[in-house]
C-alpha cells in the first residue's frame, strides 16, 4: 500500500474514530494471573470490546494456557486506526473487534485463518476471504417501554418508524458502531434510496440522541422515550440488577429486515504477528464451548457454534427474521458513513 494510500485510508478510520460509540460496563471479576513460562512470549491483543465484556474470558484463556496476555481496550474504529498507521511494526497478534465493519477495514492486514479454526465456527460467522471469524452474535432489535407502548403497536418494520405518530418518542445513538452497521445492513437489503429516506424520516420525528445502547435503555427505564434501537443484550444486563419490575421489553421486528440484522463481534490474527501459534489457541478458545457458554450466559449473547444452549431469556435464532448479509456486505462502513454525514445526521 502506497503511503499516500495508507494516509487516506488512516484519515477515514480516524474520522470513524471520532464519531465511535462508547459503552457503559461493568467492572471485571479478578481472576487469578498464571505467570507466562519463562522464556515464552506474551500474546498482544487490541480489543474494540469493552473490558468489562471479555477480559474475565480473556483471563480464563490466559489461566487455562499459561499464556500471557497484553490487552490494548479502545474503540475498535481507534485500533484499527492505529492497525494502519503501525503497519509492519504493530505489536498487535490479534484484532478482536466489536463489529463487522471495523475488521473488514484493515481485512488486508490479517492472515488467512488455519481450516482447523473455520471449521469450528458455523460458515454465515466467516469473512469472505476466511481471514477472521465471527466470535458472539448480537440482534438488533426494537426495545420499548412496556407503560407506554403495547408489542401489538409496534411497527412490522424498523421503516415504519418514520411515521410521525412516532415524532418525539424514539431514542437512538447514531454515532454508535452497532447502529452504523445496522444502517449498513440497510443500505444492502434496502438500497441506498430507501436508507436514505429512511435517516431523513428518522431526523423529522425529532429523535432523542444517546451516546451508546446503555443510555437508551436507561432512558427507555425512565420513560424519557417509548422505543429505541439497541443490541438485544444490553436490555439483559439491566433486567439482572432491577429484575423483571424493570418496564423495557425487546422486540424483534415482524417482518424482520435490517432492523433484525444479526450482527457479530469478530477476531482475526495479524499477518504481521510473530506470534501466531498463541493467537491461533486464542481463537481457538473463544470459539470453545467454555467460552462460548460464557458469552450466552454472561454476556446475553448468541453463540456462533454448534452445541451452546441460547440462553433461556433469549429468542431463538429461528424465530428471528435476521436477513441473509454476507460479512463482505456488512464491511462497507465508509460508504455508511458518508451517507450518515450526507444527511446531517454526524458531523
Amino acid at each position: 500500500m502506497s503511503s499516500r494510500l495508507r494516509m487516506a485510508t488512516l484519515l477515514v478510520l480516524l474520522s470513524m474514530m471520532v464519531i465511535a460509540a462508547t459503552s457503559c460496563t461493568r467492572p471485571a471479576p479478578t481472576v487469578p494471573h498464571v505467570p507466562q513460562s519463562p522464556g515464552s512470549q506474551a500474546l498482544t491483543v487490541y480489543s474494540g470490546r469493552a473490558e468489562g465484556l471479555v477480559q474475565p474470558v480473556i483471563e480464563h484463556f490466559s489461566e487455562s494456557t499459561g499464556i500471557d496476555v497484553r490487552v490494548r481496550y479502545a474503540g475498535t474504529a481507534e485500533l484499527a486506526a492505529t492497525i494502519m498507521e503501525e503497519g509492519r511494526n504493530s505489536p498487535a497478534d490479534v484484532f478482536f473487534a466489536q463489529d463487522p465493519g471495523g475488521i473488514g477495514a484493515v481485512e488486508a492486514l490479517l492472515t488467512r485463518l488455519p481450516e482447523s479454526i473455520l471449521a469450528l465456527v458455523e460458515p454465515e460467522f466467516v469473512s469472505p476471504e476466511h481471514k477472521w471469524v465471527g466470535v458472539s452474535g448480537r440482534a438488533r432489535v426494537i426495545a420499548y417501554n412496556t407503560r407506554h407502548v403495547k408489542e401489538s403497536e409496534l411497527p412490522d418494520d424498523v421503516f415504519d418508524l418514520t411515521d410521525p405518530k412516532w415524532r418525539g418518542r424514539i431514542g437512538w445513538a447514531p454515532t454508535n458502531a452497532s447502529l452504523q452497521a445496522m444502517v449498513t445492513a440497510m443500505r444492502h437489503v434496502w438500497g441506498e434510496e430507501k436508507t436514505r429516506h429512511w435517516l431523513e424520516g428518522m431526523q423529522a420525528n425529532s429523535p432523542k440522541v444517546y451516546a451508546n445502547n446503555t443510555a437508551q435503555i436507561a432512558a427507555l427505564g425512565t420513560g424519557e422515550v417509548d422505543v429505541a434501537l439497541p443490541n438485544h443484550y444490553y436490555l439483559y444486563r439491566f433486567l439482572e440488577d432491577e429484575g423483571e419490575s424493570f418496564r423495557v421489553r425487546n422486540y424483534h421486528p415482524r417482518a424482520g429486515g435490517p432492523g433484525a440484522v444479526m450482527l457479530v463481534a469478530g477476531a482475526g490474527i495479524l499477518d504481521t504477528s510473530d506470534n501466531k501459534g498463541s493467537a491461533e489457541k486464542f481463537l481457538e478458545f473463544m470459539l470453545s464451548p467454555t467460552a462460548q457458554e460464557y458469552f450466552a450466559t454472561r454476556t446475553y449473547e448468541y453463540p456462533v457454534i454448534q452445541g451452546v444452549v441460547t440462553h433461556r431469556l433469549l429468542t431463538p435464532l429461528a424465530e428471528i427474521s435476521s436477513p441473509e448479509i454476507s460479512m463482505a456486505d456488512m464491511a462497507d462502513l465508509r460508504g455508511t458513513l458518508n451517507l450518515l454525514r450526507e444527511v446531517g445526521i454526524v458531523p
